[in-house]
């Protein structure tokens, strides 16, 4: 990747988080009932270890409106030890997150564990209390050694889901809490010890898997807040072509009608608390190739498709190679289509209405 590229990607991350925490801080007096304060706002944001080997190392983040950074992923042994995902390029990357502290005092960095890929280990480090020991112990041997803010657990998904080859029970609902509130009883006695306070996060699931088969009404206790995954809502598994991440929705003719507002409502209706909700908003999109060109190529059969980083999308597709913009005014998000190709993507008009719902539902930040 040249320079120019490096640069532009920058850019791209900066402007969209910088544009995203602008909206969440200004406050409509409509907004002010419900709004979590100012200073409690949270603007998460995600880095993967491999966007290193792109050369978007984290000294290129630009992490001035960032409150905190989720370093993605840490994996999990056979030992149900927590372990570092990628030996090769993680002493570099969280070298960098720490020196990323220094120019940013307030940003908080956590270690994101599993993961789509790295989930297989969770059923078993949850099923005894010995198995949770193990883990919640090694979640702050693992912090304290390289310096990170708190733990995220990103487990896809306790009883049902995931990859083939995860493994899981049907009491992986209730010993999901129970293996939170062991990490959470750790944590605790290293806060006391270390006069700070140490983080616990979850990314949860937006569909089905991410709320029926977890305790949402108990586990809240032990968290400081949840990254609900509402994105991936629709991709190239479904039979038409659709939104990544519709604020509203409803009328589209996949089997499965998701948005982000049935998402937030369905997490409040099962009892975890709105304020500690971070709604999960993409910077990447979903292509679908050889779409049928009836209504401007959305809810059309395909052929194959891909996804999209955003800087991707602004470099080559916006404004590029006949791609047209289209706004969908009740779903709140944008796509482009060109005759053949359909590109679900979010832009600062759609990115600006969810902070926006952030706001006027009293969420936890973005």
């Amino acid at each position: 990747m040249n320079m120019n590229s490096i640069y532009k990607k920058k850019l791209v991350f900066s402007i969209l988080t910088c544009f995203l925490a602008f909206t969440l801080l200004s406050t409509t007096p409509k907004a002010m009932a419900n709004i979590v304060s100012k200073e409690q706002l949270k603007n998460v944001g995600y880095y993967t270890s491999w966007s290193a080997y792109s050369n978007f190392t984290p000294d290129k983040i630009d992490a001035t409106k960032l409150t905190h950074i989720n370093y993605a992923f840490a994996n999990v042994n056979e030992e149900l030890k927590i372990t570092l995902g990628d030996s090769y390029i993680d002493p570099s990357n969280i070298k960098k997150l720490n020196e990323l502290k220094k120019i940013n005092p307030n940003l908080k960095i956590l270690i994101s564990v599993g993961g789509w890929s790295w989930s297989d280990k969770f059923s078993d480090a949850a099923l005894t209390d010995k198995s949770r020991t193990i883990f919640a112990n090694s979640c702050v041997d693992f912090i304290k050694k390289y310096g990170f803010d708190g733990i995220d657990i990103d487990w896809e998904f306790p009883v049902s889901g995931g990859p083939p080859t995860n493994k899981y029970r049907k009491e992986d609902k209730q010993n999901f809490t129970l293996l939170l509130k062991a990490i959470r009883e750790k944590l605790d006695i290293q806060c006391k010890k270390d006069g700070k306070h140490y983080l616990l996060t979850i990314a949860g699931g937006a569909g089905s898997m991410g709320i029926d088969n977890v305790e949402l009404w108990n586990i809240h206790r032990y968290l400081d807040f949840a990254n609900i995954m509402t994105y991936d809502m629709h991709g190239t598994w479904d039979k038409y072509t659709d939104f990544n991440a519709p604020l509203y929705g409803g009328n589209s003719p996949n089997y499965v009608k998701s948005s982000v507002d049935t998402a937030v409502k369905s997490w409040i209706n099962a009892g975890f608390p709105k304020e500690k909700i971070v709604m999960g908003i993409p910077f990447f999109g979903k292509q679908y190739n050889m779409v049928n060109v009836w209504n401007n190529g959305l809810y059309q059969t395909f052929n194959g498709g891909l996804s999209l980083s955003y800087a991707d999308i602004v470099s080559k597709y916006l404004n590029k190679q006949g791609f047209i913009r289209y706004y969908h005014s009740e779903y709140m998000v944008p796509w482009l289509y060109n005759g053949t190709t359909f590109i679900s993507y979010e832009d600062e008009e759609s990115i600006g209405h969810k902070a926006e719902y952030i706001k006027l539902n009293g969420l936890g930040g973005a």
